[in-house]
């Protein structure tokens, strides 16, 4: 009897830190895209706000390398609003640029993470990013 009782102590215990991990503030930016378009490189993205709240403005800076590791150019990319837990597609339109040549994508900076309860740093500190292309994608 006095076994069970230490068991479902210690179950109680750990109970709460399994729950506060599965709730961890996330930002989900996927790089899902690059279709050459008649401007230059059209890229998509899905973000997905797992912060625990609406984001009211998401910016991020991105740094685009071509394929021998050189800068192209700086941009910053404006997410506008972004709803808690709806995915988000957004397409932009990089003129002049060869998405054949593209070969990575640098996540610079996150230039605006404005909503009601946020911290300015909680894109960045939640950002979890991921590529659908062969395209080198991260901080």
């Amino acid at each position: 009897m006095r076994s069970f009782a230490i068991l479902s102590l210690l179950v109680g215990l750990t109970a709460p830190a399994f729950a506060q991990e599965a709730v961890a503030p996330k930002f989900l930016l996927e790089l899902n895209a690059a279709q050459t378009s008649e401007k230059g490189c059209r890229v998509t993205f899905l973000a997905i706000n797992e912060l625990g709240g609406d984001l009211a403005k998401a910016s991020v800076e991105m740094a685009l390398f071509n394929g021998t590791g050189a800068i192209e150019r700086i941009v910053t990319l404006d997410f506008k609003g972004l709803t808690e837990g709806k995915t988000k597609v957004l397409q932009f339109e990089l003129a002049n640029l060869d998405c054949a040549d593209l070969g990575r994508v640098l996540i610079n900076d996150i230039t605006a993470c404005e909503g009601e309860g946020f911290a300015g740093d909680a894109c960045l500190a939640g950002l979890v990013p991921s590529a659908r292309p062969d395209i080198v994608f991260g901080v």
